[in-house]
């Protein structure tokens, strides 16, 4: 007599992999039209960070249609990532997860007198973060890298059961996720960049 096994059903797994959609959020409530000090850009990112989506915006009819469609939907934690996934997939349940939160951006401890705006300080403070290990006691580039191999395993995993996952999360960090989905065997079959509402599509090879 053969005894019915009380073990939990595996995850379904589907011949196919579904594909992954990176998407960056949509344009932020905080103005670029400034000039600032590495200290007061700073502060202007910790603003950005704890902001949500300047108001008005829809989002792209494509991305609607793929986000409304897909199996799951991811969001990071951030607030204008967390909009971005509402307004473009009413109703629709979103995971938010902090492991797609974006890769710090401390600025270089330079003079005073150098004035930027945020769009400069940005490629500055990358540059910065990613050459020099300029972190200022945030996560390194080292642990970013980490961070995003685990977020690729994790939309991975999402995906096992055929259908899209779409993650709504950061320009910079979701090109870190990409280069761990290529490294994985994933190729980029659609590619709209890093603006606003962006979409880039992996599929399994």
């Amino acid at each position: 007599m053969t005894l019915p096994s009380s073990s939990t059903p595996a995850p379904a797994v589907a011949a196919r992999p579904g594909a992954i959609i990176l998407t960056r959020h949509g344009k932020p409530a905080l103005s670029r039209k400034c000039l600032l000090t590495a200290q007061g850009y700073g502060r202007w990112w910790a603003e950005y960070e704890r902001l949500g989506l300047f108001p008005g915006q829809t989002a792209p009819d494509a991305l609607s249609e793929t986000a409304v469609a897909s199996g799951t939907l991811i969001s990071s934690s951030r607030p204008r990532a967390r909009e971005s996934a509402a307004l473009a997939a009413p109703g629709r349940e979103v995971l938010v997860e902090p492991l797609f939160i974006e890769a710090p951006l401390p600025p270089p401890p330079l003079p005073e007198w150098i004035k930027l705006s945020p769009r400069f300080w940005g490629v500055v403070s990358r540059f910065w973060w990613h050459v020099f290990n300029n972190h200022g006691g945030q996560e390194t580039r080292v642990q970013a890298e980490a961070r995003a191999e685990q977020a690729a395993d994790r939309l991975i995993a999402a995906a096992a059961d055929g259908r899209e996952v779409v993650v709504f999360a950061h320009g910079y960090f979701n090109h870190m996720v990409g280069v761990a989905l290529k490294a994985r065997g994933w190729r980029l079959t659609a590619n709209q960049g890093f603006k606003y509402w962006s979409q880039r599509r992996f599929e399994k090879v």
